[in-house]
């Protein structure tokens, strides 16, 4: 019975699309195995606090376990991606990451912010939680200015900013609701079954990440990024028409048959460039930088 028990709310976990759904099922499934001898009350009530601080600890992610998530969600990445072996290209994207940061509605993290070239021509851009972000080479060869460069770190820093990636992370509570099962049954449950809801538990956090890289955001999402990504582009004295002129130009390299990449993760950046010129309507003439057209010459 009690085996019947962890089936019956493990089962039902994938289908969970809320907090209140989430402790609502626990609830029902810990009362009806009470009613028929499967489980104590008071092992029952265990299960039941444990879930509900769980959830609470999900709607409640501190600046710590953010960036700790996100260092977790940055390591798988460069599993697939492998990080671009130029100090000086990496450096020049920290300098920029860090002046665009510093003027955006989130100007610190936990841990601050990281920036870092993949070694990939595939045209992508990754913004992990807690400030780590991730640009493929193909995505920067796609620049032709510093204006275009800076156009692609602000938009990966709005992403961080709105909380875009923990939000992802939060459609995941089933993993919190999974720790305290395998948690509180190893009072009761033997190795198969705690080895079985590990397993479960294991697979849940890789579906949490293949949604991030692989998924990519909600129209939604991406028009707030690059909404937050002029503005972030306004205060550092950039021009907000990079931003349309890059996703022009990323546009154009784009390989739609890959099936991968910038094409799959995110919206039709024609869709992005119409929504981009009602924003900047009222952008006057942003003056060139010599030093910053230097700068990124020689990065």
């Amino acid at each position: 019975m009690k085996k019947a028990f962890t089936l019956l709310v493990v089962l039902s976990l994938p289908f969970l699309s809320g907090c209140k759904f989430v402790t609502g099922l626990t609830k029902v499934a810990t009362t009806v195995a009470v009613a028929t001898g499967s489980l104590d009350a008071q092992h029952a009530d265990s299960i039941n606090k444990g879930t509900e601080a769980v959830v609470k600890t999900f709607e409640d992610i501190t600046p710590s376990q953010e960036y700790f998530i996100g260092r977790s969600v940055a390591a798988m990445v460069l599993k697939e991606y492998k990080p671009f072996d130029d100090a000086e290209a990496n450096k020049y994207l920290n300098v920029l990451g860090s002046v665009l940061a510093k003027v955006s509605d989130k100007p610190q993290t936990f841990g601050g912010y990281h920036f870092l070239v993949m070694e990939t021509e595939e045209i992508n851009a990754f913004a992990a939680p807690g400030g780590f972000i991730l640009v493929s080479r193909g995505l920067l060869r796609c620049c032709k200015s510093e204006d275009e460069v800076a156009a692609v770190l602000a938009h990966e820093i709005a992403h961080i900013q709105h909380g875009h990636a923990l939000q992802a992370i939060q459609k995941g509570r089933v993993t919190g609701a999974l720790t305290v099962l395998a948690a509180e049954s190893a009072k009761s449950f033997g190795g198969e079954e705690i080895a079985e809801l590990t397993n479960i538990f294991e697979g849940s956090l890789n579906d949490i990440i293949g949604t991030m890289v692989n998924s990519g955001y909600s129209r939604k999402f991406e028009t707030q990024a690059d909404s937050s990504a002029i503005t972030i582009m306004r205060r550092a004295g950039y021009n907000p028409s990079a931003l349309k002129t890059m996703l022009a130009l990323m546009e154009k390299n784009l390989d739609h048959t890959e099936g991968k990449g910038f094409g799959k993760t995110h919206p039709d950046p024609s869709v992005r460039i119409k929504d981009i010129e009602a924003l900047i309507s009222d952008c006057g003439p942003v003056a060139r930088i010599p030093s910053r057209d230097a700068r990124y010459k020689k990065a």
